[in-house]
């Protein structure tokens, strides 16, 4: 009788368990959907809705429901038997977790409406000095966002406390509930189900549950997919032939040792365009902050809003289909001048680990060149400081050097980014030796253009932001949109006007006739919305030199790993530099095909935990996602499985050699560093 009685108060238990969870489950549920209607009511507010907000809705709502459904039954089978065990404290740590769960999607939803990109992986691959520092730039808390915290949080607790005593579904529907999350698990295709494919990259991403986004990135960055598949190794960087483009084919010297030594056999492709002086010519770099192709020069789609650079470029070379190698500022430093691999958080992320390599500084040191960088900012972040003195570099300016009598950006939050580029390119001037009896190598890299885009002449940038509407001829509805981002937009105009200044005042000096200047930006700003994957990417380059006897405004596909190649490579032929026979570019010389075309492999990182897009002829990967470019740099989902297979067994041999160097291999032997290294 003791047994029948206990089996019985087992059974009634779990169906106890059972109606409780779905009690909580569903008001979670429901919570979700809440947030979501919030998160869009919130961006309609600050950045306008992409599309109509009722089939933003209902996609949110879908993909909610999807992230809901991979969870209940693993929630179900915790709650359980933690509930027989005691049923107070399985429904009070329910009720915490929910306040947990929901907190951390109030953080993610502000996030993603402050940035416009959403949180990952990318949170663990930055010091938590680069934290403060970033987060300092944001702003604080206003009492707006304090409020709508406030609210929603008490809408869970609310939720949470009350109403799972108030409602109590049958125990046939509420075992249903994780039944159903086993069949979709069971499902081999539910992966696939929360694709989406709106009109564009925004869109995508405001409808993706935040929460969602964050834990599979996080979880993909500590379990990465290893593809076992090595059918297409021979294609590695770019040895392949399609009807598309003929790619380059590197040789490789001792890939055991060292995975990315090869014969340096680049291409001379800029003398054609050049006039050489009998004296080696200054190299100036400047590096735009967030200066993305959507918005700069002819045909961008958001509308030109760098008249300067536009002019610029009709006497220039001009790749308009150019790309940064990654999403964010930590790649551009290696990449342009060194050509390197990503490593495992970026190249710059192995702080003192970093293997030594070649690059435009120690190269051009090594033959003469006086080298420096110039930046607003503090150059320790990222751990460009480091990489550039590992590089011999021999002036190293950052805001710690400033004179007084030079000005900084606003301070917003107690912080402020450094120093604005009108005083960073006035500092570049008033410091570099006009008549140096060395050629000179210069690095300028810009913060005007970074969130929080405060700028030191609102009003006159404001101005200048509506007059620039009006040539642009944009009508009452497109005014409204971009006036969400007036503050990104009066930025750009700054940044566009401060080298409209550098320009002028460049042209008095007397180097000026022999100096090559490259204008490119380091990521795409995302604070205002993408159209697609690759628009993160999209910049654009300039080469504009005194020296240029003909221009040409070219399509082809190249990226800022092709740079130092070819600028070496100039130098080689007409100046008589020394350079190695073997390097360990990762990249090899730009293309200046006029028309639309791709010779090179190309692997792009967008955050520091997110390796996985992959350019090469016309297609691009996107994780597992499949995308045809077209000549505007456009791109729609394609099926072609034979492409797919080509990208992603090309791209992981790259992996594989990328991993290799977290691992401690080598780029280049000892000997041809101490050569160049000047050590």
């Amino acid at each position: 009788m003791a047994k029948n009685i206990q089996r019985i108060s087992l059974k009634e238990r779990l169906i106890d368990a059972t109606r409780t969870f779905a009690s909580f489950s569903l008001i979670w549920l429901w919570l979700m959907f809440v947030f979501s209607i919030a998160e869009l009511s919130i961006n309609a507010f600050t950045n306008n809705l992409p599309s109509g907000f009722l089939i933003l809705m209902l996609w949110s709502g879908y993909l909610d429901l999807l992230f809901w459904l991979k969870w209940v039954l693993i929630i179900y089978i915790i709650y359980v038997p933690i509930f027989l065990l005691s049923p107070k404290l399985a429904k009070v740590t329910f009720k915490v977790l929910m306040i947990m769960f929901f907190v951390i999607q109030i953080l993610l939803i502000n996030y993603f409406n402050a940035a416009l990109v959403m949180l990952g992986a990318d949170l663990f691959g930055y010091s938590i000095e680069d934290i403060k520092q970033t987060v300092g730039s944001s702003g604080g808390l206003n009492l707006i966002s304090v409020i709508t915290f406030l609210v929603l949080i008490s809408i869970v607790v609310v939720s949470s406390h009350f109403f799972t005593k108030k409602f109590r579904p049958g125990f046939y529907i509420a075992l249903g509930l994780p039944l159903i999350s086993l069949l979709f698990m069971s499902f081999s295709g539910f992966k696939a189900a929360n694709k989406i494919n709106l009109d564009s990259e925004y869109a995508n991403n405001l409808v993706t549950n935040k929460s969602d986004h964050f834990y599979s990135s996080a979880y993909s960055y500590y379990n990465p997919v290893v593809f076992e598949t090595d059918i297409y190794a021979d294609n590695y960087l770019g040895d392949f032939f399609n009807n598309f483009s003929e790619g380059i084919v590197f040789n490789f010297i001792d890939e055991e040792n060292y995975p990315f030594l090869h014969d340096e056999v680049t291409t001379d492709v800029l003398t054609p365009f050049f006039t050489p002086q009998e004296t080696p010519p200054n190299v100036v770099i400047i590096l735009v902050e967030g200066l993305g192709r959507a918005f700069t020069n002819d045909g961008a789609y958001l509308g030109n809003f760098t008249p300067f650079l536009s002019e610029l470029t009709e006497d220039s070379m001009y790749w308009k289909n150019f790309l940064s190698q990654g999403g964010r500022t930590f790649t551009v430093l290696p990449s342009i001048l060194g050509s390197l691999p990503f490593a495992e958080n970026g190249f710059l992320s192995m702080g003192n680990k970093m293997p030594e390599q070649l690059s435009l500084l120690n190269i051009l040191k090594s033959n003469g060149y006086n080298t420096s960088f110039y930046y607003g900012g503090d150059a320790k972040f990222d751990n460009m400081a480091m990489y550039l003195n590992n590089n011999n570099i021999d002036e190293l300016r950052d805001e710690k050097t400033f004179p007084q009598g030079y000005k900084k950006l606003p301070i917003n939050n107690g912080f402020s980014w450094g120093y604005n580029d009108k005083e960073l390119f006035r500092y570049f001037l008033n410091s570099r030796d006009e008549n140096a009896e060395k050629p000179q190598l210069s690095l300028l890299l810009t913060v005007t253009t970074h969130s929080p885009f405060l700028i030191n002449e609102t009003e006159k940038y404001n101005k200048l932001f509506e007059q620039r509407m009006d040539v642009l001829k944009f009508n009452n509805e497109e005014k409204n949109n971009h006036r969400n981002y007036k503050d990104q937009y009066q930025s750009i105009l700054y940044a566009d006007d401060a080298l409209k200044n550098f320009f002028a005042e460049y042209k008095k000096r007397a180097d000026y006739k022999n100096t090559i200047f490259l204008i490119t930006g380091d990521h795409r700003i995302p604070e205002i919305p993408m159209i697609n994957k690759i628009d993160r990417y999209h910049v654009p380059l300039i080469v504009y030199s005194p020296l240029l006897k003909r221009t040409a405004e070219i399509s082809s596909i190249s990226t800022h790993n092709n740079i130092a190649p070819s600028i070496l490579s100039y130098l080689k032929t007409n100046h008589k530099i020394q350079m190695p026979k073997y390097t360990s570019w990762v990249g090899q010389g730009l293309d200046t095909t006029r028309g639309f075309q791709n010779v090179h492999f190309v692997p792009l990182m967008q955050t520091k935990t997110d390796l996985k897009d992959f350019v090469m002829g016309e297609f691009h990967l996107n994780g597992t996602d499949l995308y045809k470019l077209n000549s505007d740099m456009g791109e729609e989902l394609s099926d072609d499985l034979n492409q797919k297979n080509k990208l992603i067994g090309t791209f992981e041999k790259f992996k594989m050699k990328n991993s290799e160097i977290v691992l401690g291999k080598k780029m280049i032997p000892d000997s041809i560093y101490s050569k160049y290294s000047n050590k």
